[in-house]
């Protein structure tokens, strides 16, 4: 008789994850995330939280490895294409965002849940903090504090973006059929 298990292990045996699907998808959450602003939300303040830099931030955490250091190039140049922010913005803040993400990777290899939850909120009031004060360089008059709900909700809602980050590891490393 067979047991439950072994439908499921048949299924994976001489099976590997696919290369292409296992580069691509960090890349392409990234970018769904930076297209998050673009949905017709309509508030009277920033509220909408940075879903791309928090993908990139998580994706950094949970593999460090995976998106190379200069990956926030790029992504930040897709992010500025869709923000509204001032061109080039998210290509400094994201580059180093990753930069630093890279530092304290090499400096503190291993890290509980709260400590990664600092970071990332770190991360994220330096990008926000640093988007607001690049818009308000280059003409805009917003003050600071106008930020703080955003802010908040991004904070609140960063453990949630890891755990959906590590489904997207998980869905990136199954094992796909050779058609």
């Amino acid at each position: 008789m067979k047991r439950p298990f072994e439908d499921s292990l048949n299924r994976r045996i001489n099976k590997a994850p696919s290369p292409i699907v296992a580069m691509a998808v960090p890349w392409v959450t990234v970018m769904l995330g930076s297209l998050v602003p673009a949905l017709p939300i309509i508030t009277s303040s920033p509220v909408v939280p940075p879903f791309g830099f928090m993908l990139l931030v998580a994706w950094r955490q949970i593999r460090p490895g995976l998106l190379p250091v200069w990956a926030g190039l790029p992504l930040g140049l897709f992010d500025d294409l869709f923000s509204g922010q001032p061109f080039g913005s998210a290509m400094l803040v994201w580059s180093l965002a990753v930069i630093v993400l890279d530092i304290i990777e090499a400096r503190f290899p291993w890290r509980t849940f709260w400590q990664e939850w600092l970071i990332g909120a770190l991360m994220i009031a330096a990008c926000l903090l640093a988007d607001a004060v690049l818009a308000n360089v280059s003409g805009g008059s917003t003050p600071i504090r106008i930020i703080v709900p955003q802010l908040a909700l991004s904070i609140l809602l960063y453990p949630l973006i890891g755990r959906l980050v590590a489904v997207f590891d998980r869905f990136r490393l199954l094992p796909f059929a050779k058609v």
